[in-house]
């Protein structure tokens, strides 16, 4: 069976399009097209780049394209150590869509260079923008798609679902969680990596549009520029803290043999170049944190212990779990931060606090309606919670003002949160501690 290509596809056979209301989508006038399956790029599916000589070629086109790049990146999460691109791929007017491979090479800083001042469409750009990071490319200017969908208040922001709800087109993504560090890439999954950045470029113009109908596209300017000064995360303090179940652990001792298994088991995992979970997960950890097993059989029946590598590599985890057994200096169970309690004990602790973001809540929430905004694009719920807990000394709308711009939230925020919360702060709604605790609660 021959499928359509969906470039070629003739209008007259496609049913009746959805409306935008139907869709959930406000203030957009123009026709919803009507779903095709998007199933082979336009120029069929590209050879993968691994030499030093396909990697010049793809620059040079790259640079010689017009417009904006559509970007993507493959990572192996939960295969491979780390979060490191198995695949780029790059689409540009003029160019083509490009599949590099990065592991032959040390960077794709030629890749940047052909590419700068021009600038980059992705999706969920923070997923795809460390990756790229390592490999020495960072844009000029961003356009995240999955970002200006919020803004723009669609109901569902997946990249395949947006591609359907303003292109028009069914984009398969049964290959999002494969093992992309596989080689040779299988012809399946190298289809479905060009296709994700087929059509962006088009997605980009149908999110403008849609913005700009809405008055929203300087909000997204902000956001994307927000990003790019955000630059790349550096590494976390005490990643063995993000250890799941950890706040299970009350003892000094225990979070002990937590680092120690975490730090042995990442060591290991960065050896071997595999998913730390693929050698013990992170509930296997906090099994042997309570019950300290000390020898290799009382691991073993420890719950999580099994598989391949917990018993090749039992020695190991014994030996950790005993260093943790002789410390003589513990991690202490909290680390200070300057971020406030939970919500949930605000009423109790500071009941003024706890009114003020009760109302704030309240009054954002219901901005956020009215922009058709996602709230915690309205405001980072982090924000809120740090103004309404530590206020200006001086409640003024400028102070708020500068609160606010000193936690990082974008102009358009502070024109919109400002004046709500400087209200919120003045008159907070009077309301029961026992709603207080719940409203709390619910964050």
């Amino acid at each position: 069976m021959t499928t359509q290509n969906p470039h070629d596809a003739q209008a007259a056979e496609a049913p009746a399009p959805p409306t935008a209301e139907e869709l959930g989508i406000e203030g957009f006038d123009g026709e919803i097209p009507s779903v095709v399956e998007l199933s082979e790029p336009r120029e069929g599916i590209p050879p993968v780049i691994a030499t030093d000589e396909g990697l010049a070629r793809a620059a040079a086109a790259l640079a010689a394209g017009t417009g904006p790049a559509a970007v993507d990146a493959e990572r192996a999460s939960g295969f491979r150590y780390g979060q490191r691109a198995f695949l780029v791929q790059i689409r540009r007017e003029g160019a083509g869509t490009w599949l590099i491979d990065p592991e032959p090479f040390n960077d794709l800083k030629i890749i940047n260079e052909a590419l700068s001042g021009v600038e980059w469409i992705l999706h969920a750009a923070t997923q795809d923008l460390p990756c790229l990071s390592e490999l020495g490319m960072w844009p000029d200017e961003l356009f995240d798609t999955e970002l200006a969908a919020r803004l723009a208040g669609l109901p569902r922001v997946g990249l395949a679902a947006v591609i359907e709800q303003l292109l028009g087109f069914s984009l398969a993504k049964e290959h999002s969680a494969a093992d992309w560090s596989t080689r040779p890439l299988p012809e399946p999954w190298l289809r479905y990596a060009a296709l994700d950045v087929e059509v962006l470029v088009e997605l980009r113009e149908e999110l403008v549009e849609l913005l700009r109908e809405q008055n929203k596209l300087e909000f997204a300017h902000e956001e994307f520029a927000a990003l790019l000064t955000a630059g790349p995360q550096p590494p976390r303090t005490d990643p063995w803290r993000r250890t799941s179940g950890l706040h299970q652990l009350r003892d000094r001792r225990q979070l002990a043999v937590v680092r120690e298994l975490w730090l042995e088991r990442d060591q290991l995992a960065q050896k071997r170049d595999v998913a730390p979970g693929r050698l013990i997960p992170d509930s296997a950890i906090i099994s042997a944190a309570r019950s300290m097993p000390q020898t290799v059989p009382e691991l073993l029946s420890t719950k999580g212990f099994h598989g391949r590598a917990a018993q090749r590599e039992a020695p190991r985890w014994v030996r950790a779990i005993a260093g943790a057994r002789q410390l003589e200096e513990l991690p202490p169970l909290h680390v200070a931060s300057n971020a406030p309690p939970p919500p949930r004990v605000w009423a109790d602790r500071d009941p003024e606090a706890a009114a003020r973001l009760a109302t704030a809540r309240n009054r954002i929430a219901a901005l956020a309606e009215t922009l058709g905004i996602p709230v915690e694009n309205v405001l980072t719920p982090d924000f809120l919670r740090r103004v309404c807990w530590r206020p200006p000394a001086r409640i003024t709308e400028e102070a708020v003002a500068g609160e606010l711009a000193a936690l990082g939230a974008r102009p358009w925020q502070i024109k919109h949160c400002a004046p709500l919360l400087t209200d919120a702060f003045l008159n907070p709604d009077p309301l029961p501690v026992k709603e207080r605790k719940e409203q709390a609660s619910a964050e």
